[in-house]
């Protein structure tokens, strides 16, 4: 056990992480040159396509450092704030973590946020500059930055290019001689965290866990706790490039188990494994429940797909355990789900992954966040959604999510990103300058105004150069009303949005605007209206579609004309009462984009 390191790579978005860890598995021999390729760990599509690591992806390398034999285990994890929860995830599965800083950029928010992570957890930090072989490389004021930032001595820090795989080695020299070998009792009963797991069509789930005490073997009889249930190990073994089947997995280690297991709600993340015949009297504690942030509702285009949709939300929450979902009804889309994600890029790549993975077209309603409710009785209301509103008559007053925004830039952009924020209803906290050309600063927000679009504008404002970072802290006292879309008076309930009140002229004026572009034309007149309870704040109208009546009668008596026009208004009006307007797909997914 003295011989393994467990160990993953946290930086912000871009700094190289994959890259490094090509590297790694390229000195180590651990991949052939046959497989390799760029950013060879991440292997689902739309990481390839993004550009971005999605998913966490533990390897094991072997290596030799004087002589002796190690193994080292690593996570290579994701950079974006929306999925910071598969890195807290990995972070719990190690005992070090790689610090990775782009020497171009320096220090940004992401790299603050998941170096206070690795903190909490006890995690042995090896700080190391990448990209130092580029043009624009700010090598010694990166370098000040972090013994700012962690307290190190200059030594300590490292430097490399992933690149051209300039200082690799040293990196596996520090990785072996700074962080510590695991603890545990290879004698004690079986105790192992589960920190990831994987559906497969033949083999049914795959889970990955992290050995704490004990071992596990080929034909043991496990023990689920938290559900109590027992399977027995048809395979174990560790993870490489692909599964490497083993008779054992010892303390220390992070291997897979094959059980069978067909059914995705046996399974959950962060629970622990053991003997049935010998249990771990406790479970593994420290994985905090996952909190969404932003709701919305995800429908199939047809009502007879929901089942179908079912098996695939089962299936994709094994592979992102910070995907949340319960049932819900639309009057307008029939069954669906309410699904909780932890930010917007979340969302779409759970849409995007629902149609390549599992070939369902799905329909997804304005995300919002979750707000309180209290009654004029004193009842507390969770409203995730506007159907869930109480009648504005009984609310005393309601309360919506807050978070502290941590934003790191360059001095000329304080003036833009202060106009943004302070237009989303933001409160300025704090500004301080890291270094004289880093600035941060911290404010106070609604979620509600960041859900949308914050994050696209705050990169065009700053062309680029902020970085961004959220955690939620508080419920505050808010003026939110809801607004609902009328299609010739019916409600459209997909469409409803809870917005606060100074934003819903804007907002509802803008939606109707864009409805009337994408509603296609009826034979009779369609009235798009927003309005807030009884009160209308915007409309826009679509005119019908006419077929001339008159074009048959070549002169003659007005009269004449006008019986032919009256009874086509006759007809248009009847045909008005019975019509019904169809939604195209396209009018749901532009309230996404109203600023665009």
């Amino acid at each position: 056990m003295k011989n393994i390191r467990n160990f993953c790579i946290i930086a912000h978005i871009d700094h190289g992480k994959s890259t490094l860890a090509d590297r790694l598995l390229e000195m180590t021999n651990t991949i052939s040159q046959r497989d390799m390729q760029a950013q060879v760990l991440d292997d689902m599509d739309l990481e390839r396509e993004k550009g971005i690591t999605i998913k966490s992806h533990a390897i094991q390398i072997n290596h030799t450092h004087k002589g002796e034999k190690f193994v080292l285990n690593l996570i290579d994890t994701p950079g974006h704030v929306d999925f910071s929860y598969e890195v807290s995830r990995a972070l719990a599965a190690c005992e070090g973590a790689l610090l990775l800083v782009d020497a171009t950029q320096g220090i940004q928010a992401q790299t603050i946020s998941n170096l206070y992570l690795a903190i909490g957890n006890d995690l042995e930090i090896i700080p190391v500059i990448n990209k130092i072989d580029m043009d624009g490389a700010m090598v010694d004021e990166v370098k000040d930055q972090i013994i700012e930032l962690i307290g190190c001595k200059p030594e300590d820090i490292l430097l490399a290019s992933a690149r051209t795989g300039v200082g690799v080695p040293e990196i596996l020299e520090a990785i072996v001689e700074r962080i510590p070998a695991p603890e545990g009792n290879p004698d004690a009963p079986l105790q192992a965290l589960i920190f990831d797991s994987v559906f497969n069509s033949f083999r049914g789930i795959i889970v990955y866990y992290r050995i704490l005490n004990g071992s596990i073997k080929k034909g043991d009889i496990v023990q689920f706790v938290s559900t109590g249930q027992s399977y027995g190990a048809d395979e174990v073994g560790i993870l490489k490039l692909t599964l490497d089947p083993k008779p054992e997995v010892r303390t220390g280690d992070v291997g897979y188990i094959i059980t069978g297991i067909k059914n995705a709600k046996e399974v959950k993340v962060g629970d622990t494994i053991t003997l049935a015949s010998n249990p771990h009297p406790e479970m593994v504690q420290g994985f905090e429940e996952v909190k969404p942030m932003v709701f919305a509702g995800i429908f199939p285009v047809n009502t007879d797909d929901f089942e179908e949709l079912r098996d695939c939300m089962d299936k994709l929450q094994l592979n992102d355990a910070s995907l949340t979902y319960e049932l819900e009804t639309s009057q307008a889309l029939g069954f669906g789900f309410r699904c909780g994600f932890l930010g917007m890029l979340h969302m779409e790549i759970i849409q995007e992954r629902l149609e390549r993975e599992f070939n369902q077209t799905v329909i997804t309603t304005v995300p919002n966040v979750s707000f309180v409710a209290y009654t004029s009785k004193g009842e507390e209301i969770i409203v995730n959604n506007p159907a869930e509103m109480p009648d504005p008559t009984r609310i005393d007053r309601i309360e919506e999510p807050y978070i502290r925004a941590q934003i790191i830039t360059k001095p000329e952009y304080i003036g833009n990103i202060m106009t943004l924020c302070l237009g989303k209803r933001g409160i300025l906290i704090n500004q301080s300058y890291l270094t004289t050309t880093r600035v941060e600063l911290v404010f106070e927000m609604p979620l509600t105004e960041i859900v949308f679009d914050f994050y696209d504008k705050l990169k065009s404002q700053t062309r680029g150069y902020a970085s961004f970072d959220y955690h939620p802290i508080d419920r505050r006292d808010s003026d939110i009303a809801k607004m609902d879309i009328l299609l010739n008076g019916d409600k459209v309930d997909a469409l409803s949005a809870l917005i606060h009140r100074s934003r819903a002229n804007d907002f509802g004026r803008k939606l109707c605007e864009k409805l009337k572009e994408l509603l296609p034309r009826q034979q009779f007149q369609i009235a798009i209206q927003a309005a807030i309870g009884a009160k209308v704040i915007a409309r826009e109208t679509i005119s019908a579609l006419r077929k001339d009546v008159t074009a048959k009668c070549y002169g003659g008596d007005i009269s004449r004309k006008r019986k032919l026009l009256e009874k086509q208004k006759e007809g248009k009006k009847r045909m008005r009462q019975i019509g019904n307007v169809e939604v195209p797909q396209e009018a749901f997914l532009a309230v996404l984009k109203l600023d665009d």
